[in-house]
């Protein structure tokens, strides 16, 4: 008579294996946002047009949106460690051509490029990490919060270190980057030191032939995933670039302290914010974009009223509200990912996830664009955003509940429960 038993194996991984992955996404993520209170800098110390300091800042998307989806698709192919390593490597030169670029500008070109190439490299493959050595460390239902976690402390520390030592530092178009190569210097052995279980699984044939196939991703990714998403950094975006311009003309020449401490603060809001999780591990699948949704509601809400008052306090109590949206809707947008995405595509998911995500940073431009051409003030247009948000919200509710079942293929095949004969 066959007997079905269930597997007691320890753990293939230490509790704390992850923190390699962690460092590394950390890292990439003050790399990213360091450039942020440095325009103020640039625009008005070696006087850079706010068009070309604008254009210096898109060039970040160019490079981050090809490279997010090579980098996942890379990464489940061969293993994480090396996409990272490759990440780490791009970021470090991407700073080097930032420092650079205080004595020639045109560089600043390159070095925005470069990190957008880093960045993408690393978030998915990043976040794809975390998660497999969550799981094999026995707690896989912690992988997305702390891949948020690892993304927004580097997104905080980030701009808050390059702007604390623009304003009171020497030579501020190097001292803002150097803290950054220290930083890289001090991630790189943990994350080469790091277990790489996708490398192992993408090298074995048994599993390439046996891993199931997801049903119904697609669908998902269209349905809900990409109203969703955008809203992710589009909060993150208002907070970081929207509010702190239209308080700029109030704070003088403490701008780049102002916008380093709104940048600091949005981002720390977004961590602190990751205990709500708890609450939300107990939600129906789908229940969770519909429940993060009504904080991109409170957020926007919030920052309309900072926009029709320009109160300084006000405007960081929206941006921390904000921060916490950004926060939770980062988590619920992994959290979904993992749910949905099999074994074998968990990286190209997560690099297709970020790609979404990130489009919510256009938010600003596209306000700054409507505000030229229509006459409208920064108010009503956050409050016809508050709007388009709650419709979202509204088909999320109705599109989320609908798809809830979509088979979560990365279960099925991540080893879990394996009955042995």
């Amino acid at each position: 008579m066959l007997t079905t038993t269930y597997s007691s194996a320890p753990p293939a991984v230490t509790r704390r294996a992850w923190l390699g992955a962690g460092l590394a996404l950390a890292a990439a993520g003050w790399g990213a946002n360091q450039f942020s209170p440095m325009i103020v800098f640039y625009t008005e110390r070696i006087g850079l047009s706010a068009t070309v300091a604008d254009a210096m800042f898109g060039l970040y998307a160019l490079g981050l949106i090809p490279a997010l989806l090579a980098g996942g698709r890379l990464s489940d192919r061969t293993g994480r460690r090396g996409v990272i390593m490759t990440a780490l490597l791009a970021s470090f030169l991407a700073t080097v051509l930032l420092i650079a670029g205080g004595a020639e500008p045109s560089l600043l070109y390159a070095g925005r490029f470069l990190t957008g190439v880093a960045s993408g490299l690393a978030f998915g493959a990043g976040a794809a990490w975390v998660k497999e050595l969550s799981q094999e460390a026995g707690d896989p239902s912690a992988g997305p919060m702390r891949a948020t976690v690892a993304m927004t402390a580097g997104f905080a520390a980030g701009p808050l270190a390059a702007g604390l030592c623009a304003q009171w530092l020497p030579d501020p178009a190097v001292t803002a980057y150097l803290p950054h190569l220290l930083v890289l210097a001090a991630v790189t052995v943990p994350a080469w030191r790091t277990p790489d279980p996708g490398r192992a699984a993408a090298g074995s044939p048994h599993q390439a032939a046996t891993a199931p196939r997801p049903r119904g991703m697609a669908r998902y990714f269209v349905l809900v995933m990409l109203p969703f998403a955008p809203w992710v950094f589009g909060t993150a975006a208002i907070a970081l670039a929207y509010l702190p311009a239209l308080a700029a003309p109030r704070v003088g020449h403490q701008a780049l302290l102002f916008s380093a401490l709104d940048t600091g603060l949005a981002a720390l809001a977004g961590i602190a914010a990751q205990p709500l999780a708890r609450f939300a591990r107990h939600l129906r699948p789908g229940r969770m974009v519909t429940a993060a949704m009504t904080l991109v509601l409170a957020g926007i809400g919030f920052a309309a009223w900072a926009a029709a008052t320009l109160s300084l306090p006000l405007i960081f109590l929206a941006s921390a509200v904000l921060g916490v949206a950004y926060g939770i809707t980062q988590l619920t947008g992994l959290t979904e990912v993992t749910r949905i995405a099999g074994a074998r595509s968990l990286g190209t998911a997560t690099a297709t996830y970020q790609v979404l995500s990130y489009t919510g940073f256009a938010l600003p431009f596209l306000m700054s664009l409507a505000s030229s051409h229509l006459s409208l003030t920064p108010p009503a247009l956050l409050l016809m955003l508050l709007g388009a948000a709650a419709a979202a919200a509204g088909w999320l509710a109705l599109a989320a509940s609908r798809t809830a079942g979509t088979t979560a293929g990365n279960r099925q095949g991540s080893g879990a429960g394996r009955p042995e004969r």
